[in-house]
Parts: C-alpha cells; sequence; structure tokens
C-alpha cells in the first residue's frame, strides 16, 4: 500500500522552512535530482558545485530517514519523485546611497519540499536484473584475479625451489676437502680429479681424431688406386683400338693390291 503524504501525494516527505536562500537558486538544484534514485540523487548532490546543494542534501537525507523510519522503506528502492521550492517570507534591509537617499535590500527566503517514493515494480526487476548480470561480471572477473594469483604463486614458489637447487648444486660442487702441500699451497682433491678427467677426455679425443685421420687416409689411398686401375683401363683400350686401326689398314690394302693384279 502506497504511502500519501498530508497533501495527498504519495510517498514520504521533508521539508524545509525559511531557509535563507532564494527560491531560483533553490530550484536549479532540485531539478537535478528530480525523478533519480536515492543513491544517484546524493552522489549529484555531492559534486555539485553550488552552495544549496548542501541545503538540499541534508533535506534528502531527511526524507529518506523518515521513509526508513516512519513508513519500514527500503533506502535503496526510493526515488525522489517529488521536489520543489516556494518563496517565502522576504526580509526588508536598508543599505545608504548617495544624497541621504537609501536603497532596500530583499534578503528572500524559501521553503524547500522533497517527496521520496518507492520504485515501480517493473523499474524494480529492471534493476535488479542490471544488478545480477554486474555481478555476474564482477564474479567472473573476481575468479579470474583469483586464478592469475595463484598461478603467479605457483610461478614465483617454482622459480624460489629452482634458485634453491641453483644454490645447492653451487654448494656441492664446491670444494670442502682442502689439503696443504709441502710448499703451502692449497690442493683440492676434487679439482685434481676434475683435471685428471678433463686430461683423459682430451686424450680420448686425440685417438678419435687420429682414427679418423688414418680412416680418411685409406679411403684416399682406395680412390687414387681406383683411379689408377681406371687409367690402366683406358690405355688398354685405346691401345687395342690403334690395334684394330692397323689391321683394317692392311686388309684394305692387301685388297687394293689383288684388284690392281686382276686388272
Amino acid at each position: 500500500m502506497a504511502v500519501i503524504t498530508n497533501d495527498g501525494r504519495p510517498g514520504t516527505k521533508a521539508v524545509l522552512r525559511h531557509s535563507h536562500m532564494s527560491a531560483s537558486k533553490a530550484r536549479q538544484v532540485l531539478d537535478l535530482i528530480r525523478n533519480q534514485e536515492v543513491g544517484r540523487a546524493a552522489e549529484m548532490l555531492r559534486t555539485t558545485e553550488r552552495s544549496a546543494a548542501v541545503m538540499v542534501g541534508k533535506v534528502l537525507a531527511s526524507a529518506v530517514a523518515n521513509a526508513v523510519h516512519n513508513d519500514g522503506q527500503d533506502p535503496e528502492d526510493l526515488y525522489v519523485s517529488v521536489c520543489f521550492a516556494d518563496e517565502s517570507a522576504t526580509l526588508k534591509r536598508w543599505r545608504p546611497r548617495a544624497r541621504g537617499r537609501a536603497t532596500r535590500i530583499r534578503k528572500r527566503t524559501c521553503h524547500v519540499t522533497i517527496i521520496v517514493s518507492r520504485l515501480p515494480d517493473e523499474r524494480l526487476a529492471r534493476r535488479r536484473a542490471q544488478r545480477d548480470a554486474q555481478g555476474g561480471g564482477r564474479s567472473r572477473r573476481v575468479a579470474e584475479s583469483r586464478r592469475r594469483a595463484d598461478l603467479a604463486g605457483r610461478l614465483s614458489r617454482r622459480r624460489a625451489a629452482r634458485s634453491a637447487e641453483g644454490e645447492s648444486a653451487t654448494d656441492e660442487l664446491e670444494p670442502d676437502d682442502v689439503d696443504l702441500d709441502e710448499t703451502g699451497l692449497d690442493v683440492f682433491e676434487d679439482s685434481d680429479v676434475a683435471a685428471e678427467g678433463a686430461e683423459d677426455r682430451d686424450a680420448e679425443d686425440e685417438a678419435d681424431d687420429a682414427d679418423e685421420v688414418e680412416d680418411a687416409d685409406k679411403v684416399a689411398g682406395a680412390d687414387e688406386g681406383a683411379d689408377a686401375d681406371a687409367d690402366a683401363d683406358a690405355d688398354e683400350s685405346h691401345a687395342e683400338d690403334g690395334d684394330a686401326g692397323v689391321a683394317d689398314d692392311e686388309i684394305e690394302a692387301r685388297a687394293a693390291g689383288d684388284e690392281e693384279e686382276g686388272k
């Protein structure tokens, strides 16, 4: 059931009487918050750079408090349904001017009235749907940020573990057993073992290089023998071709001699 004010308008009202401000100045601020939700209206009044905004904000807070405590309304479901400023009594003052004259000063006042009412059901349902959608997006953003934070934490822990493993490995490589020889020099057993292993590896590498050189020489000798055999075969084939050419010449000469004798 809607709450009805004394003047027959639905909602809960708050009135400020005889405010020391002109009605025109108050109306400029009241026009900003008309038909706005209570939270939005309060935010607009806080950011408005006018002296009337402070006074209107106090009246709005009083109206919301009346709706909550007297009518049992939810402050989040309220909006500014009606707001207006009426002229009140004007205070007359006088200011002296030239030639003994006086000028009237009018100090105007006004009555400010704000009525807050419950939002319509359709508007409330639409606002709840928007909030649910925004809340779902916010929950997704929060979950994504938490997932990224967990991933960053795991990566940092992995890096710390790897760095710790590297430090332990370097500690293991450092020589612990130190002996002093006759000359007073430090001799490290681990460094000697490492040097001997390096010399053995160098010897093995030199032996492998020698074996490779021998294999290459063998292959080169085999290639040279194959080339010599090929040259010999070519010479023999040339000699045979020459002998065959001489035999053909002799046969042709004999045939020519026989022909001449027959003639």
